[in-house]
């Protein structure tokens, strides 16, 4: 495929992503969010007026406690230790409002009059809430009911802040009279918290043998690091050993056993000594066997003395040695190649030994600083344990003291501080009649047209989604991998005017009407000649003599456009031959009110010259430019006339004789008359009608044309931007 550009195109549209798209999509489905809209709108309407009134009623009450810090010498506020529940907790006086004790004692003031009021209605239409100014909270509770009975809701929020009232001026006193009392009662029991967390200490510290586990830890860790820093120098000095014992036993090139048995047997004279005689022996033996035979008795006195000298070596070599080695064979042939060595090889062999006696070393002190690691490592897993533990006995201590100290001093305060006890319920604002909330018709309808919208987009994304077609030039463009070579403006549906042009093509033989009002449609020939423009601009870079129109399914326009391309390229002074290469159900002479008794598959199966083939091109009336070769009748076999090598040929012969080459071809899917064409041809331009054609069959008609000369793709039936020059178009 070529490699293209979309900088050598001229943009038929500025692309519009992001929002544009979705609005796009919007438009397209306009009938779904109507719909939709339509009827959410609706039903919230028909609730609205079928809903019963609903009335609400509020007040606000007051919350402080007279229990109140001091101010210290210094300015600031001493916090005495008391009960919690003295000092005013938002959270916990919301529970309690709510709580179903005091709605019951509600209920029973309300029992009079409503007979039929439960504490869960009361529960289900009372909303409590803290008031807030400046994200701050307040001391301000209010306290909302609603109900269908406007009186209703005055009355219970009367009834609830009657409960409120008495209930806390009976738990206030009550409270603050416990006070002094609860303190009293905490202190020993702080006291024996306070006891109790420094024996736990105390034993923990005998237990463990430990007084500060943090440091010990500390220490434990270092030495770890050490350990392992050790270990670490060691198995490098190792690994350097171990690469010089290589390198020592490479050039001795024997084991270290035996190295150090010929290292020993060189040092021993009188191995050497009885290894002289045997090699003088040897020698003398070998002589006088070339004199005499092995039966000869100086023969035979040679080998005796010889056998002699060999036990004398046994015997030395096992003094020496302490045994004889299972490497000295009975022949005692490597009795005599043992123990000759020089100074040098007992210098390697003597430094070959250091190394493997300073690896073992090595390697002991590895296996010690390793069992010594174990030892770390296994004493330093219980500090976790145990500074978890040390961490929660010492701040029991730290935390008892600091409280028995608090105690002791609120105990002081508390007693004369009590007289005040109290707290303070003020009703900033009563309950009044309700007023009515519900139903808001303007809000309903509001909330019902913001759902509306909301489903009505679901809905046309849903069925956006669901539908595979590709409906713009934007998804056409994202969807191939070859450049957009321009938009084919959709026909409008009122049909055409008369025309407005005097094209050559209306003179006998004339154009079927349809074709000719699209033609001859402004819109459509200004779109043809910058498509037609733009392969122009590829073309002086890649030349495309001949081009294949096609689809990747019938009914997406390729015909016309082939036709409109051809009128176009002539309009330019180009010499045009087209072909109706769609062999199977050719429409070109339809289109064009053409005879079609022969045409390109009679061409193909005749047998005469390639040079006649003028015989079978019909030219355009009064249109000079442009050359037809049609159809022709429908063979037995198409694709066996368009894969020949006439079928070649015949291109060929055409593209020297004419500027341009168009040749309409079957679509690409479910036969391959398409591909066969192509491939005989400069390059392939594929037409996808908008809203026809799916993102499947555009992928796998592409990636069938992929190893073709795809020049690219071209949208028919795409919503085209407002063009203010069309006007000069139709006046020409």
């Amino acid at each position: 495929m070529v490699d293209l550009t979309e900088s050598k195109l001229i943009e038929a549209a500025d692309t519009d992503p992001g929002y544009g798209q979705l609005f796009a999509v919007l438009m397209r489905r306009r009938f779904w969010l109507l719909g939709v809209f339509s009827g959410v709108v609706s039903i919230a309407a028909v609730l609205t007026f079928l809903a019963e009134p609903i009335y609400q009623s509020s007040m606000q009450l007051l919350v402080e406690s007279n229990y109140q810090s001091k101010k210290g010498e210094n300015g600031s506020t001493e916090v005495p230790f008391a009960d919690a529940t003295v000092e005013v907790d938002n959270a916990t006086q919301l529970t309690l409002m709510r709580s179903s004790h005091l709605l019951q004692r509600a209920v029973k003031i309300l029992k009079p009059q409503y007979p039929d009021v439960t504490v869960a209605e009361i529960q289900k239409s009372l909303v409590l809430t803290q008031l807030m100014e400046d994200k701050v909270k307040t001391k301000v509770f209010q306290a909302v009911y609603t109900d269908s009975d406007p009186e209703k809701t005055k009355k219970v929020l009367q009834a609830i802040q009657k409960v409120y009232q008495d209930y806390n001026r009976e738990q206030q006193q009550q409270r603050l009279s416990k006070g002094l009392s609860f303190i009293t009662d905490q202190v020993p029991k702080v006291q024996r918290q306070v006891n109790q967390a420094e024996d736990a200490l105390e034993k923990f510290r005998d237990r463990q043998n430990l007084i500060d586990p943090e440091a010990q830890s500390k220490a434990l860790f270092d030495a770890l690091n050490s350990v392992r820093q050790e270990q670490r120098t060691n198995q490098a000095q190792l690994k350097d050993m171990q690469a010089r014992y290589v390198a020592l036993q490479q050039q001795v090139k024997r084991s270290p056993q035996e190295a150090l048995v010929a290292s020993r047997l060189s040092q021993s004279s009188r191995y050497q000594t009885l290894l002289n005689e045997l090699q003088k022996s040897e020698l003398t033996l070998e002589q006088q066997r070339l004199r005499f035979k092995d039966f000869d008795p100086h023969i035979k006195s040679l080998l005796e003395q010889r056998q002699r000298q060999l036990g004398l070596l046994r015997a030395e070599v096992s003094r020496v040695l302490g045994t004889v080695p299972a490497q000295f064979n009975a022949s005692g042939n490597d009795l005599l190649k043992a123990g000759q060595l020089g100074a040098t090889d007992l210098t390697l062999i003597t430094q070959l030994v250091e190394a493997q006696v300073n690896t073992r070393a090595l390697q002991a002190r590895g296996q010690s600083l390793s069992q010594t690691e174990q030892q770390l490592t296994a004493e330093l897993k219980r500090f976790p344990r145990l500074l978890a533990e040390y961490g929660r006995l010492q701040p029991n201590v730290e935390v008892g003291r600091e409280t028995l100290q608090q105690l002791l001093k609120a105990k002081q305060e508390l007693a004369l501080e009590i007289a005040r006890g109290g707290f303070d319920w003020q009703v900033v604002e009563a309950a009044q009649l309700g007023t009515q909330i519900g139903p808001s018709l303007k809000q309903n309808l509001l909330l019902g047209a913001v759902a509306g919208l909301i489903l009505g987009s679901v809905a046309a994304f849903v069925r956006e989604g669901i539908d595979d077609a590709v409906h713009s030039s934007d998804e056409l463009e994202k969807q191939v991998a070859v450049p957009l070579l321009g938009l084919i403006p959709a026909v409008p549906r009122s049909g055409f005017s008369e025309p407005m042009l005097n094209l050559s093509f209306r003179k006998t033989p004339a154009l079927a009407p349809a074709t000719l009002q699209v033609v001859d449609w402004p819109p459509f020939r200004e779109s043809l000649d910058l498509i037609y423009k733009n392969i122009q601009l590829l073309n002086s870079t890649f030349p495309f003599s001949s081009l294949v129109v096609t689809s990747a399914l019938s009914g997406e326009g390729k015909s016309t456009l082939a036709l409109g391309l051809a009128m176009s390229a002539a309009r330019l002074h180009q010499r045009v031959l087209l072909i109706d290469a769609d062999l199977r159900r050719p429409s070109l002479h339809k289109q064009l009110n053409l005879p079609n008794e022969q045409g390109l598959s009679t061409l193909l199966a005749s047998d005469r010259p390639i040079t006649e083939e003028h015989s079978y091109i019909q030219p355009a009336i009064a249109y000079s430019n442009i050359s037809i070769l049609t159809a022709g009748p429908t063979p037995a076999d198409p694709a066996k006339l368009l894969s020949s090598r006439r079928m070649a040929e015949l291109i060929s012969t055409f593209e020297e004789s004419y500027d341009l080459v168009l040749l309409d071809a079957p679509p690409v899917l479910g036969i391959v008359d398409a591909i066969l064409t192509a491939s005989f041809c400069s390059g392939v331009l594929m037409v996808g009608r908008m809203g026809q054609v799916t993102r499947s069959e555009l992928t796998q008609a592409t990636n069938m044309l992929s190893k073709l000369n795809m020049v690219g793709v071209i949208a028919n039936g795409a919503e085209m931007p407002a063009n203010n020059y069309l006007p000069y178009a139709r006046s020409a």
